[in-house]
């Protein structure tokens, strides 16, 4: 975590640098220009302790940044990538994959795009990603020619098109299309429970399920039998 440098936190101050991330997300995805002043009132805290904790604004981006990696990489060993069942690896980590990349939309978005330890943990998340889908090219699913970098990419395409475009017709409720299906996957972590009142809750298992359908066998007619 980019902060700045001394002894290690008591937990105490751990914890104000928790709120004082989680409230950088909050106020930042809604205002990328926010400044360190907003995002200490929203994390409750005075402005001398973001201050105390992050050297300047970048700073706290960096860190920001570097925190959700971590998360987003935590939410794929979940998944057992290296023992578990291949595709079953694969649809929970994506599940996993979903859930965090809407919550922490800002800090794994463009904007929040320069922490070097952040692109450290991203460019491990890759290799990782394509080990397993070179796992379950062993098995047959994935054609034994098959470009697997390009397959990564794919794969992280329909990810970012789920997150950031519209829900697709018969993944929600009548109010489909009217919310961003990041905005309702995200209110639906954790445990993919509606927050209240949230017309176009999605399910991120049900999600993943299609994701990982369409990146192992496209769109085109199954064969018969």
């Amino acid at each position: 975590m980019n902060r700045t440098p001394g002894r290690p936190l008591r937990a105490d101050a751990e914890r104000s640098v928790r709120a004082i991330l989680a409230a950088a997300e909050r106020v930042l995805a809604e205002h990328p220009g926010a400044t360190m002043e907003q995002i200490a009132e929203a994390a409750g805290v005075t402005r001398t302790t973001v201050h105390r904790r992050f050297a300047n604004r970048q700073a706290l981006v960096d860190a920001l940044a570097t925190e959700a990696a971590a998360k987003l990489a935590e939410a794929i060993e979940d998944g057992h990538p290296e023992t578990a069942p291949p595709l079953v690896a694969l649809h929970r980590a994506t599940a996993n994959v979903l859930r965090v990349k809407a919550a922490w939309g800002f800090a794994l978005g463009p904007a929040a795009a320069g922490s070097e330890p952040a692109a450290r943990i991203h460019e491990e998340i890759a290799r990782r990603c394509v080990e397993l889908l070179g796992r379950i090219q062993e098995q047959g699913v994935i054609a034994a020619d098959a470009d697997l970098e390009w397959v990564r990419r794919v794969y992280y395409a329909l990810i970012g098109e789920v997150l950031h475009g519209q829900p697709a017709h018969g993944c929600a409720p009548a109010a489909a299309g009217t919310t961003p299906a990041g905005k309702a996957v995200a209110e639906t972590a954790p445990g993919g429970t509606a927050t209240a009142g949230t017309a176009t809750a999605l399910d991120p298992d049900a999600l993943a399920a299609r994701i990982v359908d369409t990146v192992l066998h496209g769109v085109g007619p199954r064969p018969a039998g």
